[in-house]
């Protein structure tokens, strides 16, 4: 019996599926909220019976008769234009599907590599980011690795024997297969059948995305390339090499390794980039000399040494995503919110800055703060309407004093209070 998994009494059942994995599995299905599926029960209706409901979900999985529902296909806008489809599973599917990921969460941490970042306890983007930053002093060279639609190409069947390959249970496995399987409900009404891939939005979708890629990619680069060391982080990858010959090996192999398992480097995305700081200045022409991994940019930037100003090959916040935050907060139209309080704007800001400080400042926190003025200075504009302040010299003495008594107000003043526009 695979480790973890326990009797469960299930009364001549086909499969023995320990029942209070449910309850747990549910715990983390509503913490992490979502929509409803194409049945249209929502996570409060499920709550409502949900003894009931995850007692149905057992029988069926230990029983071997449980099918789930078509995917409802959600339009998400990309920033740089176009469309991604993300695939929301019913909310029984959701909580079945989690039951699967805890189970084979554990089993795969036994054979993950160290490199290997996405979707893991105890691990993170910024650790990648981090391993990326220490590994870009050391080498010159970066294949910035781009899978084109890695989610709607992954070969079904190389999915099932890689899981089988686990030792996953039986229940599990079938389950894995009617999931992938599980046709697309559209917005208007039809419905997709899939042979191939997972969609972006279940909660087994990562775990599988991270099994495929572990076989199609790590493996093989420790036996193929063991001198290039990368990180991945889910489909994101990029990989460091020590001469540019090397990276160009490097991404002709790929090109070959990735269409022997159903995938795809994309050809304009995918690129080898020179680190060029003041150590290396040359040698990396045509190539360029920047990247973006996981929303940081990585580029040559200025900073104070023991013996002056040199340039550092070091990760910033995205200048993307930084404009796309200034878009943001211009959504939010602070200034015209005059029914609110400072207290209701902190508790209605603090959660969000906590969450994209703690990311996107967590390397060159400088880089963020133009971000942050903006938004001071639209709290600026929200307080001079409120409070009916025609003098800009009246207004900022005020913001003087609300920000030196209130300095633990909102999250971000620590970071800066500068409004001035």
């Amino acid at each position: 019996m695979p480790e973890g998994q326990e009797r469960s009494g299930s009364g001549g059942k086909p499969f023995d599926i320990d029942k209070r994995w449910f309850a747990g599995a549910w715990e983390q299905v509503r913490a992490n909220k979502g929509g409803p599926g194409v049945d249209g029960v929502t996570l409060e209706a499920f709550g409502e019976r949900l003894d009931d409901n995850l007692y149905k979900l057992w029988n069926r999985m230990s029983s071997g008769t449980y099918f789930p529902s078509p995917v409802k296909a959600v339009p998400i806008p990309k920033s740089g234009g176009g469309t991604r489809w993300l695939g929301v599973p019913t909310v029984a599917d959701r909580v079945a599907q989690a039951v699967v990921a805890r189970l084979a969460g554990a089993q795969a941490e036994q054979v993950f590599v160290e490199d290997s970042y996405g979707f893991r306890p105890g691990r993170g983007a910024l650790d990648a980011v981090r391993a990326a930053r220490r590994r870009c002093l050391e080498f010159d060279w970066v294949v910035d690795l781009d899978i084109a639609k890695f989610f709607d190409s992954v070969d079904h069947g190389r999915l099932l024997q890689i899981v089988e390959w686990l030792r996953w249970p039986r229940w599990a496995v079938i389950c894995v297969e009617r999931w992938i399987t599980a046709p697309v409900a559209m917005p208007d009404g039809t419905s997709v059948p899939r042979d191939k891939g997972t969609p972006q939005g279940g909660v087994i979708s990562p775990v599988l995305a991270n099994l495929y890629l572990h076989v199609a990619f790590d493996v093989w680069m420790g036996r193929e390339f063991p001198d290039v060391p990368f990180e991945r982080y889910a489909d994101d990858a990029i990989c460091h090499c020590r001469t540019r010959m090397r990276a160009e090996r490097l991404v002709g192999a790929l090109r070959e390794r990735f269409a022997e398992v159903g995938l795809e480097l994309h050809p304009e995305k995918t690129k080898i980039v020179y680190c060029k700081d003041s150590n290396r200045r040359g040698g990396g022409l045509p190539y360029p000399t920047r990247f973006v991994f996981l929303g940081f940019e990585f580029r040559a930037r200025t900073v104070k040494g023991p013996n002056g100003l040199y340039d550092c090959f070091l990760p910033a916040a995205d200048p993307a995503k930084l404009a796309g935050l200034r878009q943001a907060i211009r959504a939010w139209r602070i200034p015209r919110r005059t029914a609110a309080t400072w207290g209701d704007l902190a508790s209605w800001l603090n959660p969000w800055a906590r969450g994209w400080l703690g990311y996107y400042a967590a390397f060159s926190p400088w880089a963020v703060l133009p971000v942050l003025k903006y938004l001071n200075a639209k709290l600026l504009a929200w307080m001079r309407s409120k409070y009916r302040l025609r003098s800009v010299r009246r207004a900022l003495a005020r913001w003087d004093r609300v920000t030196r008594v209130g300095r633990g107000l909102f999250f971000h003043w620590r970071h800066t209070t500068f409004a001035h526009s």
